[in-house]
């Protein structure tokens, strides 16, 4: 590899807060470089944007027709090599796929899309192109998250019995008066929190255990007079091999942040994890006291997956970047094999892809079905 991977990025324009992220867990790689972008759907804008980011005013596009098409007709040695999208829910599918059809790889915020028929497409055209696609569930991305998986996989906790995720924040706990794009059901999707946080916590799930959901009983709610997404949740899941759990979502809890917990219990012991305190995994068994395992680059205990995640010593916070900054790490590695031909490993580079991403979209379809008609429903049934 003798330069870094070029990327061009779609939204994360002035005032934007997913954009920013991104742009400072690629960075964070030290093999990625942000040289072209479409920041905004106002020209202006974008152009704001590329200065405040150094970049030649010549590769700041005013859309992402443009960006991707112009690139396309570079030599290779100057065009970017994959692009970010950081946009609005609905604009993630044809951003993707315009940029697969001219055959750029993607790094694409979740969900997916907002659509299931959409992520079926696109994960169709990806295949065929052969191309990476990442799908930013980032919660996947913390070292002590490579840490449950690992020991929950290797039978660490004996027979997996039940799952229990709960993903509440407070954030349309009251009427907002600032229009925003997650509330409007043709931007953001109506399963509103379903797919904002409800896709975040089927994705924990299913990485930590390695277990599909085989079919769920959903019922939803909008808690706000004339709100037109769904904003509050519980759903009931089967998952596979008879695993009984339950997944708890919720905007609409009142004085709440980002409060993400997963558990998992099997025959010998259990495991909890939270996000809003990630360095810290617990670990608890049946004929034997609780462990408190933490996390650092450096920490004896851990297994290799959470280490290579690591970035700090033990004792140093760290936090959401830094697992962006993995799930790019992932993606970047996979890549630099197609493009430089290096003889490089992966496997304990992982990132969620687009099936990761397809998954996701049959949850909150399936959610939505069986909030509806009352019934269980199978995400294999769609």
């Amino acid at each position: 590899m003798n330069r870094k991977l070029r990327m061009g990025m779609v939204g994360g324009g002035p005032g934007g807060f997913i954009g920013e992220i991104h742009r400072k867990a690629a960075n964070l790689t030290g093999e990625i470089e942000l040289v072209c972008g479409a920041f905004s759907s106002s020209p202006q804008k974008s152009q704001e944007m590329g200065k405040l980011l150094f970049l030649d005013p010549k590769r700041v596009y005013a859309s992402y027709e443009e960006m991707i098409k112009t690139e396309s007709t570079l030599p290779r040695g100057e065009r970017m090599d994959f692009v970010s999208i950081v946009t609005p829910n609905y604009l993630h599918y044809p951003v993707a796929k315009l940029a697969l059809e001219h055959g750029f790889p993607v790094v694409s915020d979740k969900p997916l899309t907002i659509k299931y028929n959409e992520a079926k497409e696109l994960k169709e055209l990806a295949e065929a192109k052969a191309l990476p696609f990442a799908v930013t569930y980032v919660y996947s991305g913390y070292p002590m998250a490579r840490e449950a998986r690992k020991r929950i996989l290797r039978g660490d906790l004996g027979k997996i019995k039940r799952i229990i995720v709960s993903y509440v924040q407070g954030g349309l706990a009251r009427p907002r008066k600032r229009k925003i794009w997650r509330l409007e059901p043709e931007k953001g999707g109506i399963a509103g929190s379903i797919g904002d946080i409800g896709t975040h916590a089927e994705h924990i799930a299913r990485y930590f255990t390695g277990l599909k959901i085989g079919e769920l009983y959903a019922d939803l709610r909008i808690s706000a007079k004339g709100r037109k997404i769904y904003d509050d949740g519980d759903i009931l899941v089967h998952f596979e091999n008879g695993v009984m759990g339950v997944i708890t979502l919720s905007q609409i809890a009142s004085g709440e942040e980002n409060n993400l917990t997963i558990s998992v219990y099997g025959e010998k012991g259990g495991l909890i994890w939270k996000q809003q305190e990630p360095n810290s995994l617990i670990v608890k068994w049946n004929n034997a006291p609780t462990q408190i395992i933490r996390t650092g680059r450096n920490a004896p205990e851990l297994e290799r997956e959470a280490l290579k995640a690591a970035f700090l010593p033990m004792g140093h916070p760290e936090g959401f970047i830094e697992a962006f900054t993995n799930i790019y790490r992932g993606f970047a590695c996979r890549l630099k094999k197609i493009i430089f031909k290096e003889n490089i490993d992966c496997n304990e580079l992982d990132y969620p892809d687009i099936q990761d991403g397809v998954l996701g979209m049959a949850f909150v379809e399936a959610a939505l079905k069986s909030s509806e008609e009352h019934r269980w429903v199978s995400p294999g049934e769609l």
